[in-house]
């Protein structure tokens, strides 16, 4: 994982390796953004592309396990557990050096990414748990990356080409065609239906403000204040747990009955949802936030490829077209500059 990570395409050196981090000057220079600006008018690297892309695959796929695992607080208590057990010694063997450098300010921003991706979680299962995943799933990651584009671009003051804009357009239709177009809105006649729908859609918009809210937060710390991404995403899934503890340790009886019934989903998103975003957090360092949050919609087309059942096999036509639309749209956003 540590070496596809680094910024000029070569294996990242561990970062105390001038003192416990990479030196004030260096992140004077991020902040200024004299090394950053550059980099951030070109297209999107190759190497960028291809971290979305699988970050995507593997997003889907713990994604379909948290649906079925139809788990809440004791799920993601599980999961946060793992993390930490699991990547302590990548990521400490990779950021120890950084570590014992981190003033208050790293440790705000760590601290500030759990408890946003907190709430995120709690909103995604709580949507997974009233509606249906066609619903909660395309409407959090449309919603999500338009505003990470805006919020990136007014924020942290990244440009962004009309072919940028294209792709990032492109792929949050592509993600809605996908799921069902104009019936998302329509929600059938049913009224137990139109509820359900109607709640998927609330729980999906609430969903992508979270997934907003963490990407320009989790960007800025890497882009700006040069945090490793392996350090900020464990500590990030390790501290969510002193929070979630409390109410579990009241309901013991019942974290035990999660556990039973829900582990070996918590063990796949353990897994595999930190490979995935640590995998976006280098892409941001590659590429433009405003390109690769886009981009990371392909996972939509993963979803329904591997979640066929729990997204349904109608309206293939439909499903074609979303899945052109966010092929083209990634297209676009690898090659705006």
């Amino acid at each position: 994982m540590a070496k596809v990570a680094g910024v000029h395409g070569r294996p990242r050196r561990q970062r105390g390796a001038r003192g416990g981090g990479r030196g004030r000057d260096c992140k004077r220079g991020r902040a200024s953004g004299t090394s950053e600006s550059p980099r951030d008018n070109r297209p999107m690297p190759p190497v960028a592309l291809a971290l979305v892309l699988a970050a995507a695959l593997l997003h889907a796929t713990w994604n379909i396990a948290a649906k079925k695992a139809g788990g809440g607080d004791a799920f993601v208590l599980m999961t946060s557990v793992m993390v930490g057990v699991i990547w302590a010694p990548v990521a400490l063997g990779l950021g120890f050096g950084e570590l014992v450098g981190w003033g208050a300010r790293e440790w705000g921003f760590a601290i500030a990414s759990a408890v946003v991706h907190l709430v995120y979680f709690r909103t995604l299962l709580r949507g997974y748990r009233e509606a249906d995943l066609t619903v909660v799933y395309p409407v959090a990651r449309g919603s999500g990356p338009l505003v990470t584009v805006v919020a990136a671009i007014v924020l942290l003051g990244e440009p962004l080409t009309a072919g940028g804009a294209l792709g990032a357009l492109a792929v949050c239709t592509g993600v809605f065609v996908l799921a069902g177009g104009p019936r998302l809105w329509q929600g059938g006649g049913d009224a137990a239906a139109r509820a359900r729908m109607l709640a998927g859609l609330r729980w999906g918009a609430l969903t992508g403000a979270c997934i907003a809210a963490y990407s320009v937060l989790d960007g800025y710390a890497v882009k700006v204040v040069a945090m490793s991404p392996i350090l900020l995403d464990w500590l990030s899934q390790l501290l969510r747990a002193p929070f979630l503890l409390p109410g579990q340790w009241r309901d013991r009886a019942g974290f035990l009955a999660a556990w039973r019934a829900q582990w070996k989903y918590a063990l796949v998103g353990a897994l595999l949802s930190p490979v995935a975003y640590v995998m976006v957090l280098y892409a941001v360092e590659l590429a433009p936030l405003s390109h690769v949050a886009p981009a990371r919609e392909v996972s939509m087309l993963f979803a329904a490829l591997l979640g066929g059942r729990l997204l349904g096999e109608s309206d293939r036509g439909l499903r074609l077209a979303g899945a052109a639309l966010i092929a083209a749209g990634v297209w676009s956003l690898a090659r705006a500059g």
